[in-house]
């Protein structure tokens, strides 16, 4: 065994080398050929690191920065997978260059995100102290499948590691069920009855029906999406009372949010160094992995009021007269979400969606007829102008044409140069919703543009 973990380890940074002297950034690629000499190599590296790793559809990256940046205001000696290699091959890469050739950690703890379907093998091997999932939504059916078979991979996954705890989203009926039938202690985040005014019901929803009997749920409130005070009038099933819970939302701004939080029974405020619902939610999950990894309440809130987001996580570039923000989106649900976040932006904004149908972005882009874009002819004012983009950028532009903005206000620019000369002459805000491939091409002609830092960095 000694042997093999050496010579994998060898091969791993070496092939690591090799890649960022080529200027590649050499994520996975190298844990996929340290895994072929060893297929057990991320379960022995991984067995003295104390890890949290964070799972789900939406938020895994933010989230992970948020618990990243705890760990280091705690003085935490960690590592993370910051470039979002997230599958076995960019984990086990991660490990081997945080430990020596023989295989010891070089560090006490692991902050580490991972994907949803890669959850089923690489919890087996990594046996995390705390699992943190944010939420399931119907993502990448061509990858993924339906949203049941993403909740069957990670439950498959925690079936090997019973004794790690669960942080689960106390909104989410598809996440929380996984304490039906697991057992693992589990602690619930969400966000309370009354935090979001004027909630209406969701025109997406990817679990309209009981889990455990197929009945319809019936909701006390709804936040968005199927997320809220879910019950079944059947079963019994309902959302759980979380031990960390949002209890108010004091302000919003574009630059973030002031909100009350509770934390088992003690009331706080404090900032988010992000905007939208969504992000109020990852601050809530970052705070209950944190609180089981025994970091203490202050530090946490700390540090959700001073992390810098993920790349592309509305992530800020000095690019026009009033900057550009980078807002991923890949699936209904986000893509309604950071709409409802334009929506409440009271000042002029021009808007740049970019759409890629990669294998990494999903080939199937019938999603963006169930995302909320009519949402943008309600403000239609207030919109300066849109730019589509990407290889798919007539279909959006056809899906922002029957969405209700005028034809006139919207430009069609596949060449990224040219698009970010357009963007740079802009005088109001610029909002980029990208795809994943698109994000990646896009951001790079950007930071050569205005700088910034390369994605695994």
């Amino acid at each position: 065994m000694g042997i093999k973990v050496f010579f994998s380890c060898l091969l791993c940074r070496i092939l690591r080398g090799v890649a960022r002297l080529l200027h590649r950034g050499g994520t996975a690629m190298p844990g996929k050929y340290a895994l072929k000499l060893y297929p057990e190599l991320l379960a022995y590296l991984a067995r003295d690191v104390h890890t949290v790793a964070i799972t789900g559809t939406n938020g895994k990256t933010t989230t992970s920065r948020m618990v990243e940046e705890a760990f280091k205001d705690a003085g935490r000696d960690y590592f993370t997978n910051r470039s979002g290699a997230n599958l076995i091959s960019g984990i086990t890469t991660e490990f081997v260059l945080n430990s020596t050739l023989t295989g010891k950690p070089k560090k006490k703890y692991a902050v580490i995100e991972c994907d949803e379907a890669a959850a089923r093998t690489v919890f087996g091997q990594m046996k995390p102290e705390v699992v943190l999932v944010t939420n399931l939504f119907r993502d990448q059916l061509d990858r993924y499948g339906e949203v049941t078979h993403t909740l069957d991979n990670i439950r498959a996954g925690l079936q090997k590691t019973p004794d790690t705890v669960l942080c689960l989203n106390a909104d989410c009926s598809l996440t929380s069920s996984l304490a039906l039938d697991l057992p693992n202690r589990a602690v619930f985040y969400g966000l309370n009855k009354g935090v979001i005014k004027n909630a209406t019901a969701p025109s997406v929803s990817d679990a309209t029906h009981c889990i455990r009997c197929k009945t319809e749920y019936e909701y006390d409130y709804s936040t968005y999406a199927h997320l809220g005070g879910f019950r079944c009038p059947k079963c019994g099933y309902k959302r759980r009372d979380p031990e960390i819970a949002v209890t108010e939302i004091l302000a919003t701004t574009a630059e973030g949010s002031r909100i009350r939080l509770m934390i088992d029974g003690t009331d706080y405020e404090t900032n988010i160094n992000l905007p939208a619902v969504y992000n109020i939610y990852n601050a809530a999950a970052a705070t209950a992995a944190c609180m089981e990894m025994g970091i203490d309440n202050e530090v946490v809130l700390q540090a959700l009021a001073s992390f810098n987001c993920g790349f592309g996580r509305m992530e800020k570039f000095d690019l026009g007269a009033r900057g550009t923000r980078m807002m991923l989106v890949k699936n209904p649900a986000g893509c309604s979400q950071t709409v409802a976040f334009l929506s409440d932006i009271e000042e002029e904004f021009t808007l740049a969606v970019c759409l890629n149908d990669r294998s990494a972005d999903g080939t199937d882009i019938s999603w963006i007829w169930d995302a909320e874009f009519e949402k943008l002819a309600a403000i239609n004012e207030r919109i300066r102008h849109v730019y589509v983009a990407g290889t798919r950028a007539a279909d959006m532009q056809l899906r922002i044409k029957y969405a209700g903005i005028p034809v006139e206000k919207v430009t069609m620019e596949t060449d990224y140069e040219k698009l970010i000369d357009l963007i740079e002459k802009e005088e109001v805000p610029v909002f980029i919703m990208p795809t994943y491939t698109a994000m990646l091409d896009l951001r790079e002609h950007i930071i050569r543009r205005c700088g910034g830092t390369e994605f695994w960095e």
